[in-house]
């Protein structure tokens, strides 16, 4: 009987733990440079001004460089917070349309040393 009690917890429990992770894991936090966004982490994240709306245009070496912000398979969209489909198939978070990317040279949450960089990369901005 004790066990027909708790069955209708744990599904919403799991259900619950499901759509947490299914959200854009991202964060505020304060930088040199102001409040950005940044993944669980805590590192920034950011956006080329050579993407386009809904579309990635940073492959090969690009993406070695600025390694895209890559969404897990149950992933769903979350206000504006999209996804983006890469050439491959798999799933990239965006913000306001435009893909976000992390920066290889940043090695500590709050870094912002990829803003600005070659005028093209900018930190994302809550």
């Amino acid at each position: 009987m004790k066990a027909a009690l708790y069955l209708p917890v744990l599904i919403l429990a799991s259900t619950a733990a499901t759509a947490a992770f299914a959200e854009a894991p991202v964060k505020v936090v304060e930088t040199s440079k102001g409040k950005v966004v940044a993944d669980a982490k805590g590192m920034t994240l950011y956006t080329f001004k050579n993407d386009k709306k809904d579309m990635s245009n940073c492959y090969d070496d690009c993406a070695k460089n600025w390694p895209p912000f890559m969404a897990s398979d149950n992933a769903k969209a979350d206000g504006a917070y999209s996804l983006v489909t890469r050439k491959d198939g798999k799933k990239q978070w965006a913000k306001d349309g435009m893909p976000l990317y992390l920066w290889i040279k940043d090695t500590k949450a709050g870094d912002v040393s990829g803003d600005g960089v070659k005028g093209v990369w900018d930190a994302a901005r809550p």
